[in-house]
């Protein structure tokens, strides 16, 4: 197994033995190198929500399916459920753009469409309550989402490439339970023990925000967006139905217990 990575964090253990190449996505000459001798890609890079989905999650995906082609590995795309052409979200936007991409090359491509990654969230939620211990809902966040965790996705990604019958095809993986982002906030507290409430973001605060650039501007913008997402349909579990199945319950308690 070989790991592309920039070199800003450090290697998971579960990777430890993994041969490691620096670099970025962006760049052709070192995924040239990356991937001699690959069979199959795994494409998991995104810039959300610290770059434009622009630079990461279209343009550098496009130039690992082109890597990709030149030494005829299959690739594993993970996207997002929900990504559309006309998606009010840039990021859902861009992995549609790299989808297809995928699906225009000459490359065995296999595409997974995870629905909002629990784990993230979670980490997002505690970063804003900060010593309120009152976490920042950007917007109502009453729309219902199937939040699901990564190492569920992880799960699914290590199915496919070990079993090459499932490859080729488009899988769409959602969480065991459908709340909203205020209800995911509350849960947070009450997994950590803080009293109160979540606060909220008002929508025209959060429309204002939306226009900025940069990270609180492509946050809100996905903030907004969420308020009118349509539920995804998880139509992977019935094929593959022994997938483990993350209960949010379970995250926040490990979330809590990690916490300082």
């Amino acid at each position: 197994m070989r790991i592309l990575a920039r070199g800003r964090r450090p290697i998971p253990e579960e990777a430890a033995r993994a041969d490691v190449a620096r670099g970025s996505v962006t760049d052709p000459a070192v995924l040239e190198r990356a991937l001699v001798g690959v069979d199959v890609v795994v494409s998991a890079v995104t810039g959300f929500p610290f770059v434009d989905p622009a630079q990461v999650d279209l343009a550098g995906n496009e130039v690992l399916v082109r890597a990709a082609e030149r030494v005829g590995a299959e690739v594993v795309l993970v996207s997002v459920a929900g990504a559309e052409p006309d998606s009010a979200m840039a990021l859902f936007r861009a992995k549609f753009e790299a989808e297809q991409c995928l699906h225009r090359s000459s490359v065995r491509g296999t595409v997974i469409r995870p629905e909002a990654f629990a784990d993230l969230w979670i980490e997002l939620l505690a970063t804003t309550a900060r010593r309120s211990h009152r976490p920042l809902v950007l917007g109502r966040g009453v729309t219902p989402t199937g939040w699901v965790a990564v190492g569920d996705v992880a799960a699914l990604v290590v199915r496919v490439i070990e079993q090459a019958p499932l490859r080729g095809a488009v899988y769409t993986l959602c969480g065991p339970e459908r709340i909203s982002m205020t209800d995911l906030a509350r849960r947070l507290m009450d997994a950590r023990g803080w009293p109160g409430s979540p606060r909220h973001l008002p929508a025209a605060a959060l429309r204002i925000t939306a226009l900025l650039p940069g990270r609180a501007g492509r946050q809100a913008q996905v903030a907004l967006a969420m308020e009118t997402l349509s539920p995804a349909v998880d139509d992977t579990r019935t094929i593959i139905p022994d997938l483990p199945t993350t209960p949010v319950a379970e995250l926040l308690a490990t979330s809590a217990a990690g916490a300082p």
